[in-house]
């Protein structure tokens, strides 16, 4: 028996996805969620085999909710207009259902995940996703992340600085500082670089937190923030500085 969720805030949506489950006796519906933080719960409490899951949700959207699961399982997502999105999908080969969608629509799209002999390439597919819509201006505006089982969003404004922290970038706020499972190079790629700058092979800060750059150690600089905290610069780094700061 496959067991399956249903991740979606209109309740006619999951109101069809439902009906057009009952034609699959294997597959049993455990949950139906309203939101993605109810998502999250629920993946985490059931271990579903695939989810049914909408992009465009209120407090957190689908692909926010994704990057806060560990070990997601397969997607099959629903979307009523995120062009973007789409496209995303089609250039990741990740199945997605454009609502309104009819019965044949869905049958294809169950098909497909039955006939996947191969969950890791699904998997896959889901996490060369995110990083791909990561690059989306609706998607590098905030940070969601995971603490002691709540998740808070902040705003790519609130950043201080970031930094390497073993498989995790710690990112300093004024509220503190918050763990996320990503990389250097992730955040280097996706937040503005007329506004964030990796000054190190381990540090990332925001421009408007920088109040001036000391020398220190052969050719080495510190950066100053206005919070008083000092953040190494590296050679390559400096010149990152000064063409953003216009040095």
């Amino acid at each position: 028996m496959k067991k399956v969720l249903i991740i979606d805030d209109e309740p006619l949506a999951r109101l069809i996805v439902k009906e057009y489950l009952q034609s699959y006796p294997q597959i049993e519906l455990l949950q139906e969620c309203n939101d993605g933080f109810e998502g999250v719960k629920a993946i985490q409490q059931h271990q579903p085999d695939l989810i049914f899951l909408d992009v465009q949700m209120p407090k957190i959207n689908g692909f926010e909710m994704l990057e806060l699961i560990t070990d997601p399982p397969a997607v099959i997502f629903t979307t009523a207009f995120d062009e973007y999105a789409i496209k995303a999908f089609e250039n990741n080969t990740v199945d997605y259902l454009l609502k309104p969608f009819s019965k044949e629509r869905f049958d294809k799209a169950i098909q497909k995940w039955l006939d996947n002999k191969t969950e890791n390439v699904a998997k896959t597919n889901t996490q060369t996703l995110l990083g791909t819509v990561a690059q989306s201006p609706a998607q590098n505006q905030r940070v969601v992340v995971k603490i002691a089982g709540k998740i808070k969003i902040i705003p790519v404004e609130e950043i201080i600085f970031l930094e390497a922290s073993d498989d995790y970038v710690k990112i300093h706020t004024k509220e503190g500082s918050f763990l996320k499972n990503k990389t250097m190079g992730y955040f280097e790629n996706v937040l503005d670089a007329q506004q964030f700058v990796r000054t190190h092979r381990s540090y990332i800060v925001s421009i408007q937190q920088v109040t001036r750059i000391d020398p220190y150690e052969k050719e080495n600089y510190l950066v100053i923030l206005k919070s008083g905290e000092k953040v190494p610069v590296s050679k390559t780094g400096y010149g990152k500085l000064k063409m953003v700061l216009g040095l």
